[in-house]
């Protein structure tokens, strides 16, 4: 109760400035949360279809093992194995200039590689707005706190009244904005960590997918944990 009474008495005691960086720690704080929520359910999305990835191996032909993948929109892993058969159709059919410059595995390797690039794109998006407004959202808050103290302390010396009771008041109300700072801030950057976490994770099994991906389109064998090639019963065309 005190707290929402010193929000409202900064708010209605403060002049245009105080305002206008309130409601702009305002509007950090709603972006980081759209961000982090958003981004949160699409890493827990893209970890659920990594789960899929080992009943694709259980597939009888390459077609079968694509719709267990699930939708291609939005699904990395679904469109890493996509361009992985259009490079080995494009490259077995493109016979005179492709084979005069690279082979099979380097051209695979390349476009398997562009494929986690663009979705190392899209996981990273929206992680510089978590960074920017962890970074700032303290010192947004102290210009708040320094300008309403300034203030303060201008009305107290007009008002002649320097006793504790009279400071204590408006020096506090403009305190107010250090810690509105901090909570905008500590939010932002506790989900900034966690989502590169998730994102690392989450970039960790797409690579592991390439990688068989690569083996099976290059050899026609999947490369186990253990190291050693193993056929995978599925039909590439």
């Amino acid at each position: 109760m005190n707290s929402q009474l010193g929000l409202m008495a900064v708010w209605s005691g403060g002049d245009w400035v105080t305002r206008s960086v309130a409601l702009l720690l305002l509007a950090m704080s709603l972006a980081s949360w759209i961000v982090i929520l958003v981004k949160a359910l699409d890493i827990l999305k893209y970890k659920k279809l990594g789960a899929s990835t080992e009943n694709f191996w259980h597939s009888e032909d390459l077609a079968t093992g694509l719709s267990k993948l699930g939708a291609m929109d939005g699904n990395p892993f679904h469109q890493l194995a996509t361009v992985g058969r259009e490079a080995t159709a494009h490259h077995r059919n493109t016979k005179v200039q492709l084979h005069d410059t690279l082979d099979v595995s380097d051209w695979i390797t390349s476009s398997l590689r562009n494929s986690i690039d663009d979705s190392t794109a899209r996981l990273q998006s929206g992680l510089a707005i978590l960074g920017s407004v962890g970074a700032t959202a303290p010192f947004v808050g102290l210009f708040g706190t320094v300008w309403g103290i300034y203030h303060a302390l201008i009305g107290i010396g007009a008002a002649g009244q320097s006793t504790i009771d009279k400071v204590a008041g408006p020096i506090g109300e403009a305190l107010i904005m250090t810690a509105l700072g901090l909570a905008v801030a500590i939010p932002a950057v506790l989900g900034y960590n966690a989502l590169v976490r998730g994102n690392k994770s989450v970039l960790i099994k797409l690579n592991h997918f390439a990688h068989d991906l690569h083996a099976y389109f290059v050899t026609g064998s999947r490369v186990s944990a253990a190291g050693a090639a193993k056929v995978v019963a599925m039909r590439q065309a």
